[in-house]
């Protein structure tokens, strides 16, 4: 990957991304939460029933890029003024997505962490705009792109100055069904290779199925994960994005009662 100058692994240290008291890169970390801020009483609930079982950052999209236009598209300024009220009551660090970069300024006066979804990976104006943004970034993989295109986008946000990059795999498209996606585990160890940046992964959007989102989230940290980012509704037979896929509190809860005991027995193992 002659390309990569800033994104190389080379001789640098595994870089380590600071979001307030969280380190991504050094500790398991784990960011729950619903897929969209639908109210404040969801969200706040949400936010405690999460930080309650041990989640490090709260996820929250108030902009919400749909297949279909008619679809609930998100809150916006409103839902981004709600998830500040649940980190002043949680201490969560809120990670949102972010979709145009005329957004990106005002947008990121409320998130800790600025995220770019799988459908903007290469948009490149939107790399560099938060490449500027003073804010650590969540880049997520495209659902059709290679390692190296990837990473080529990370290399965009690096360019601009931002160190504090996070790779997210989150599923591939591939010809199976059955899953949303295909959760491309491979994908870890071989970004640990290719780069210093740390890499999480998405097991909710991945599989797309509740049967699945613990087995792969302690696959993921046996795969050597830096952090999981899932999905969770205090109800999710109400949730307006997603409600097939997002884990209940207790559902949550039972899965990080896993998670970090296997990082634990991880750590004990020969490298």
């Amino acid at each position: 990957m002659k390309n990569l100058k800033l994104a190389a692994r080379d001789a640098r240290p595994r870089t380590v991304v600071q979001v307030g008291g969280v380190s991504v890169g050094r500790d398991l970390v784990v960011i729950a939460g619903p897929c969209s801020v639908e109210s404040e009483a969801q969200a706040i609930e949400t936010a405690e029933a999460v930080a309650a079982a041990g989640a490090d950052m709260l996820r929250g999209g108030a902009f919400k890029p749909r297949t279909s236009p008619y679809a609930f598209q998100g809150m916006g300024l409103a839902g981004l003024k709600i998830l500040e009220k649940a980190k002043k009551a949680t201490g969560l660090p809120i990670v949102t997505e972010v979709i145009d970069p005329r957004d990106v300024s005002w947008v990121a006066e409320f998130a800790d962490v600025l995220q770019i979804g799988t459908r903007n990976m290469q948009n490149y104006a939107l790399l560099k705009e938060v490449g500027r943004a003073g804010r650590p970034v969540l880049l997520k993989r495209g659902m059709y792109s290679t390692l190296e295109e990837w990473l080529n986008c990370a290399e965009y946000i690096l360019s601009e100055g931002n160190p504090d990059v996070i790779l997210c795999e989150r599923g591939i498209r591939t010809f199976e069904t059955y899953t949303r996606n295909t959760l491309d585990l491979s994908a870890v160890p071989a970004i640990r290779e290719l780069t210093h940046l740390p890499i999480i992964v998405d097991p909710t959007h991945s599989t797309g199925r509740l049967s699945l989102i613990g087995p792969m989230s302690l696959a993921s940290v046996a795969a050597g994960v830096d952090g999981l980012i899932i999905e969770v509704h205090r109800n999710p037979a109400e949730a307006l994005c997603d409600a097939d896929q997002a884990l209940t509190p207790e559902m949550f809860s039972a899965i990080m009662k896993q998670l970090r005991p296997m990082r634990a027995f991880m750590d004990t193992l020969p490298s």
